[in-house]
C-alpha cells in the first residue's frame, strides 16, 4: 500500500477576511499518484497549490509526509512576451539553477529540446509548445518528489498538448514523481489520473475518476456545461 504522501484536513481559504475560496476541504494524495483536481473557473484550483506550497494563510491542517520534500511548481499562464523584455537565453535562463551544462543538455534533451539553437534561443522566441516544455524541464532540473501543474497546456494547439501530456506521464513514471494537475480536460482525467478531486469551493468528489465522475458529479460541478464535458467524454 503507497504511503500518504499529502494529508489535508478541514481546509479553508478566506480572501481579505470575507470571501471564502474553500471551505472545509479534506482529502489525501498516495506517494506516486497522477493527481488531478477538476473544477470550473473560480473554483479555487490555483488557490489550493498556494496553500499547500505554504505561499498564501489558510486553516485547517496540511500535512506532508516529511519535512523538506523537494516540490516543483509550474504555474499557469507564464508569457513569453516578458521573456522577450530581457537579454536573456533558454541556456542562461537554465543556469539560474545553479546546475552544470552536462545536466541542462540532459534535461533538454528529456524534453526534446536538444539542439543546440534552441540553448541561443530567447524563450520568449519558442513556439507556444517548446516554451512549455522548456519550463517542464527547467522544474524538473530541481529534481524535485513532488510536481505541480497549472493548466500546463493553456494556449498550445491539440497536437502541443498531446506532446506535454505525454511527456508528464513519461517523467511521472521513470522518475516515480508524485503529480498534482490542474486542467478542465476530461480526457486527460480519464487517461491518466489514478485519482482526482472534484473542487468547486467545497469537495464534491474524490477518487479514481472511473467510479466518482458521474453525470449527477459533473452536473454538479459545471452546472450548464455538462453536455459540453459529456460530450468529450
Amino acid at each position: 500500500m503507497p504511503e500518504t504522501i499529502l494529508e489535508v484536513k478541514n481546509l479553508s481559504v478566506v480572501i481579505d477576511n470575507k470571501e471564502k475560496i474553500i471551505e472545509n476541504l479534506s482529502f489525501e494524495v498516495k506517494k506516486g499518484e497522477f493527481f488531478i483536481i477538476l473544477g470550473p473557473n473560480g473554483a479555487g484550483k490555483t488557490t489550493l497549490f498556494k496553500a499547500l506550497l505554504g505561499l498564501i494563510p489558510y486553516q485547517g491542517e496540511i500535512i506532508w509526509s516529511k519535512r523538506n520534500i523537494k516540490f516543483g511548481y509550474l504555474p499557469e499562464r507564464l508569457s513569453p512576451s516578458e521573456f522577450k523584455k530581457l537579454p536573456i537565453s533558454v541556456k542562461d535562463f537554465y543556469k539560474f539553477k545553479n546546475v552544470s551544462e552536462e545536466k541542462i543538455s540532459k534535461v533538454l534533451k528529456s524534453v526534446g529540446l536538444e539542439e543546440k539553437r534552441f540553448l541561443e534561443k530567447n524563450p520568449g522566441d519558442l513556439s507556444s509548445g517548446q516554451f512549455q516544455r522548456m519550463l517542464i524541464g527547467w522544474v524538473l532540473l530541481g529534481e524535485p518528489e513532488v510536481l505541480f501543474f497549472d493548466e500546463p497546456t493553456t494556449g498550445i494547439d491539440i497536437g502541443g498538448e498531446k506532446t506535454i501530456y505525454s511527456l508528464l506521464g513519461k517523467f511521472w513514471q521513470e522518475k516515480n514523481l508524485t503529480i498534482l494537475l490542474i486542467t478542465h480536460d476530461l480526457n486527460i482525467v480519464y487517461a491518466q489520473a489514478t485519482n482526482v478531486l472534484c473542487l468547486y469551493k467545497k469537495g464534491i468528489c474524490s477518487g479514481p475518476p472511473k467510479e466518482v465522475l458521474t453525470p449527477e458529479t459533473l452536473e454538479t460541478l459545471y452546472g450548464s456545461k455538462i453536455k459540453f464535458y459529456k460530450h468529450k467524454h
